[in-house]
């Protein structure tokens, strides 16, 4: 079968988010994935372990998300700045 006759899969054919969404989707996906390994961390550090550790650390994660995402969306644009003050940034 010729890539041309294939069928694409429907998630390959949805129409992707416009530009002016980056900086949403990066504070989304940046807050989730950092909440999630530093709730890891923190719980392990503070409690250890043991049989109850993946739920203490999806309990963490269930209040630290909403923050964290909150946090990457006030500070990102003075992370920017700092990022063009140490790099030369393509334009």
């Amino acid at each position: 079968m010729s890539e041309d006759t294939m069928v694409r899969p429907y998630a390959a054919r949805r129409r992707k988010l416009s530009p002016r969404a980056v900086p949403i989707v990066f504070a989304f996906f940046m807050s989730a994935i950092m909440a999630l390994l530093m709730s890891g961390v923190i719980v392990a550090a503070n409690s250890g372990f043991d049989q109850g550790y993946p739920a203490r650390v999806f309990g963490a994660y269930a209040f630290a998300m909403p923050v964290a995402f909150v946090c990457v969306l006030i500070v990102r644009p003075l992370v920017m700045r700092l990022v063009s003050m140490v790099c030369d940034l393509p334009r």
